[in-house]
This record gives structure tokens, sequence and C-alpha cells, in this order.
């Protein structure tokens, strides 16, 4: 095809046609001279109207180009000042050299020779960070910011209408929540049945006037359960009230001397409804796995926030669920070729009896079994523990390494985990996926951490120690048999360690743990001899409290001067000792580790959920006692964010 942009002696065709031309003329002139004059003639005529037509063409071309230029310049000057879209020059120090009216419109004008800030205080740090986009939220409304980092350019185009209708969209989504009266049946069971009316009564109205307050749709499920459907607006309302119903129940029930209290599962953030209730049911289980009287929030991705939880677990064991959860413990045991205990690492005095109680419980039902334990990794008191135990060798034998446990353990092995729920806490979580069957014997209030698909759960978290729900269910066991006296004294050891020798979180069946362990041949002598305080961690930690100071009302804090690693013993000792100070709620003591972790351990005298602080620093534990350790952090940053979370839980919530 024809280049027609080249001159036209260019064009090789063109040549050839023309030379054959002038060769025919020059022939007819030499031959007929009149038909070559005549050829001739009308040759020069041809060359006169080409030349014409090509020059008006020439200059047609040259105008179309030169209007077509004029105009897409024209467009682009249009573009750049009239479309939807901003546009921000700036140089290498992030000053603003040119902006588009879109800008000047939006952020004002006589930016330019400003810094980027003047726009937006974060923009010279997304320059910085090499930021692709970012979502930016002003006061009148949202923009997208879009850096081009090379040019050093920043297109920004308004998204309020988007995020709007994004966020009513979010609003608008549906929510299912469960509510159950966590203690209905046992506050109920002995009253009269026009009190029992008049009860529910004012629990349903204030139920009731609670959902029209915040158009819930609310229907009741049976006596003690209610089911909720809201959107996710008025679940933010619920939030920023921390959820006063929980307080409101409580106040209007303890009136008549009869406090109920209340525990509410939420699912977010699933499309299916069906999803929903599955995700809302979860978050009750995990509400009254914790002691009730709180809620749980959880969404699809398993996060969890809980609000309330200011009140100490309501006691709904009954010697019943001891006899049955020990009944179906024997049965999971007697199908087992073997059993093995595990404990949380560095193993109090309660992780260790509960482990030899369930390890008599094995051996009563002719079942081998086996305790894991890292030696090099236990307390001082353990340790004590330990050298009474390897005087027995045939139980000191039963004791393994992890690295041992993992050797024996096969897929028909039983394993038994106490004293804690959570994964990341065991000695050897290569266990948790060996075999098929695993059993969860704990008092701690539950967490979203927690072992997979467990077959058999006994959670109390209103117990005083997992020792004294092991005695509980030794109690149950159908033969007759007589303990060891090594094995009944770290049974009652590590139940007076967990309620400072039967100060805290003692009830009745705590004294009726102990009474049977002591009819068993428990030395209360050796008991004192196990948790013997010697006087260096005496002097210790002495100087752990001296500078203690009270942070709020009543929070007493106290960190170490120096880096110098403390065993969590003393600064859990530390912390109860802080407790005893008058005008003392809480304590909390702040220590580095052996392991170059950050420790932090926490208690009350119960009117203060320092399970739920702790929760917002990583750990957990009950609502008077709970502890967390910091990895790569520092004291002073630990402290910081300790008032914080202080701070968080005078406006309510935490998340998990």
């Amino acid at each position: 095809m024809p280049n027609w942009n080249k001159p036209w002696w260019q064009h090789t065709y063109v040549i050839t046609l023309f030379t054959l031309v002038l060769a025919l003329t020059a022939w007819l002139t030499f031959n007929q001279w009149e038909a070559g004059v005549a050829v001739t003639a009308l040759l020069l005529i041809w060359v006169f109207f080409y030349f014409r037509a090509k020059k008006k063409d020439d200059h047609y071309l040259d105008t179309y180009i030169s209007t077509l230029s004029y105009r897409v310049n024209k467009a682009s000057d249009v573009a750049i000042t009239k479309l939807p879209v901003g546009i921000v020059l700036y140089n290498e120090s992030g000053t603003i050299q040119w902006t588009n009216p879109f800008i000047q419109e939006r952020f004002g004008t006589g930016l330019n020779g400003m810094d980027v800030t003047v726009i937006h205080k974060d923009l010279q740090q997304y320059i910085q960070d090499d930021t692709a986009e970012e979502t930016i939220q002003f006061e009148s409304g949202y923009y997208h910011f879009t850096f081009e980092q090379n040019e050093r350019l920043i297109y920004v185009v308004d998204v309020t209408e988007k995020e709007t209708t994004q966020k009513r969209y979010d609003h608008m989504l549906p929510l299912i929540a469960h509510i159950y009266l966590d203690n209905y049946d046992e506050v109920t069971q002995s009253m009269d049945d026009q009190i029992r009316s008049r009860l529910l009564a004012q629990v349903t109205t204030a139920l009731n006037n609670w959902a029209n307050d915040y158009d819930i749709y609310l229907r009741r499920t049976s006596s003690d359960r209610f089911l909720a459907v809201m959107n996710h607006k008025t679940l933010l309302l619920l939030e920023e009230n921390r959820f006063e119903l929980l307080d409101e129940i409580r106040e209007i029930t303890a009136k008549e001397k009869a406090p109920i209290t209340l525990s509410i599962g939420v699912g977010t953030e699933e499309a299916s409804l069906k999803q929903l209730g599955v995700l809302a049911q979860s978050s009750l289980d995990l509400a009254l796995g914790r002691g009730g009287d709180q809620v749980a929030i959880k969404k699809k991705n398993g996060r969890v926030r809980f609000y309330g939880g200011k009140t100490n677990a309501v006691e709904k064991r009954t010697r019943v669920r001891a006899r049955v959860i020990s009944h179906a413990l024997r049965d999971f045991v007697k199908e087992s070729e073997k059993v093995i205990v595990m404990g949380h690492n560095r193993p109090d005095m309660d992780a260790i009896g509960a482990s030899l109680g369930v390890l008599k419980l094995a051996d009563l039902n002719d079942r081998e079994g086996f305790i894991v334990l890292d030696e090099e990794d236990t307390n001082a008191d353990v340790q004590r523990l330990l050298d009474e135990v390897k005087q027995q060798e045939h139980l000191w034998n039963q004791f393994v390494t992890p690295e041992e446990a993992v050797q024996i353990a096969d897929k028909e092995t039983l394993l038994v985990i106490v004293d804690t729920h959570k994964p990341s806490m065991v000695i050897e979580p290569k266990l948790l996926q060996m075999v098929d069957r695993i059993i969860v014997l704990d008092h701690h209030r539950r967490s979203e951490d927690f072992v997979h698909d467990p077959v058999l759960v006994y959670m109390e978290p209103y117990a005083s120690s997992t020792a004294e729900l092991v005695t509980e269910l030794l109690e149950y066991q159908p033969m007759q048999f007589k303990m060891d006296r090594l094995e009944a004294t770290a049974l009652l050891a590590g139940i007076t360690v967990d309620t400072k020798s039967f100060a805290v979180r003692t009830g009745a069946r705590t004294f009726d743990a102990a009474s049977f362990l002591r009819a068993n041949g428990a030395d209360t002598a050796l008991v004192q001899k196990l948790l013997k305080e010697d006087l260096a961690s005496y002097v210790r930690r002495s100087k752990l409290m001296e500078n203690a100071y009270v942070y709020r009302d009543g929070y007493a804090i106290a960190m170490a001067n120096d880096d110098e690693p403390y065993d969590q013993i003393i600064i859990a000792q530390a912390a109860d000792t802080l407790l005893t100070m008058s005008g003392v709620r809480a304590s909390f003591v702040i220590c580095k580790r052996g392991d170059g972790r950050v420790g932090v351990s926490a208690r009350s005298l119960g009117d203060i959920n320092v399970q739920v602080i702790m929760e917002r620093l990583g750990g957990g534990g009950h609502l008077s006692n709970a502890a967390t350790q910091l990895e790569d952090a520092e004291r002073e940053e630990v402290k910081d964010r300790l008032e914080q979370a202080i701070d968080d839980g005078f406006e309510g919530g935490s998340e998990r």
C-alpha cells in the first residue's frame, strides 16, 4: 500500500509511469511529431492539475492537523481544569508547585509553595512510604489519593458518595444475638411462684424496653433465652453505651434479693443468616465459658470483642455434673491404650497437682499414664515437689520429657490438658496434632484461643483451681481406692496456692475437696514445706514493690528498676502483696522475665476485671487473677500500654 505522506518523486510506481510516458512521447514525437506535440500538451495539462490538486490536499491536511492539535490541547486544558479529579504537582522536598481548580475549590487557594501536609497531615508520610493509594476522610467527605511517585504527582478523587453508600450498607447489615439469663434456674428454683413471675416480668419488661429503644426485634425462645435481630448501626450504638442493659438487669433483680446476670452472644460480618446464628451461638458459649455477665461479639474472621464481665462467675456447677464428667472421663480412659497428661508452660503447683490426680485416675482404670514435664522450666516450689516425687521411683518413671512424649504418643492415646485451654500455652503443641482424642480440664475463663475439637471439656471458671476439679472427679470414680500421701498432698498444694491459703476464690466445694484430700492422707505440713519462700526471694519481691504508685482510682502499678530478670512466681507474689495495701483495688507488676519477655501479673479484689485488662495486652486469666507476657517490648512501653488498657476499661469494651 503506498505511503501518501512521502514526496511524489519517492514513489517507485510514479517514477516508472512518468518514465514510460516520457518514452512514449519521445517515440511519438520522433515518428509522428503532430501526435507527439498533442501528447506532450496533454501531459503538461495533467501535471498542472495534479500539482494543483496536490497543493489543495496538502493545505487541507495542514489545516486539519493544526485544528486537531488545537482541539487536543484545548481538551487537555479543559480536562485538567474541569474534570472532577484533583491534580497536585510537588517537588522533591514535598512542596506544592501547582494545583488544578478542583484542589483549589476543595482545599483552598494559595497552596503553591506550601508543604503537601497543608492538604492532609499524613500526605508527606504517604509519599515517604511510597504509598500507591489511600482513602482519607475529611470533614467535607472522603477522598481517594493516588500517588505517582516518579512524576511527583497526586491524583485526588472525591469518593464521598461511594463511601457513604458503603457505610450505609454496612450499617444495614443484619446481626443475630442470643441472650441468656445466666443463673435464672438457680436463683428462682426455690422461689414462690408469684415472686418468680414478678421477677421474670421485670426482666422481660426491661428487655422489651431495651429492644424498643434501639429498634431491635426481640423474641423469647424459652424461660431464660431470647433471640434478638438488629442491624450493625444498632450494634454500634450499643457498644457506645457499653451494653448498659447488663447493669440494668443486675440492678433491677438485685432489688428482689435475687440478682440475675445476663450474657449476650452476637454474630457479625456474615452475609448468611445461618452462619450469623452459628457465630452468635459460638459467641454466647464463649461469654458463658468466661463466667457470664458479659457480651461477646464475634466477627467472621474469629476476632471477638468483649463487654461487661464485672462480676464473679456465677456458680452453676453441681455434683451431678461432676459425677457425669467423672464417669465420661473414666470411659475415655478405658477406651485408650495410654494416657498422657500435659499442663501449661512453666507449670505451677496447680498444674502438677492436677496432673498427678489424672495420673491416679488412669492408674485406677488400669491404663498406663504419663505426665509431660520440662524439668528445666519449673518454679522453685514445683522443684521441691519433684524432689519428693523422685523418692518414689515408680511415680517418677511416669514423668516424661516433651521429646519422649512425642515418641510414645499415637492415635490411640488419650491426651488430657490441665490448667489451660490455650494451644499456645501447652508444654508440647505437637501432641495436639498427633492424637485424636483430647480432654480439657481447666478453671480459667474461656478465651477464643481454644484447643481444637476436644472430645470432653470440663471448664468451671468459678472453681478455685484445676486441682479442686480433679479431686471431685476422683471422688466419683466408682471403685474404692486409697490415694498415695504425695498425690493427695500435691492436689491440696495446688488448691492452697490458687486460693492464697483459702483466702480468695474459695467456696464450700473447695473445703469439701480439701477435706477429701485430708482424709486420704494429704500432709498439711508437707504443703507448707513445699510452699516455703526463701529469704532472697522475699528481699527481691520487696525491692520490686518499692517504686509502686497508684494510677487512677486504686490501680497500683509496680515496675522493676532495672532489666534484671525476675521469676514469674516472684512477680505474682508481688502483685498479691500489693493487693493487701490500703486503698488498692487492683495491682499490676511489670518485670523482665528470664526468657527475655516482659511479664505482667495482675490481681484484684473482684470488683475490677483484670482479665479484660490483660486480654487487651494479649493475656488472660480470671476476673481477679490474670497475667500476660509480651515479646520484643520494653518495660516503659508495656507500662504505657497497661495504663492505656486501664483507661479503655473506663470506656468499656475489649477486643481480642
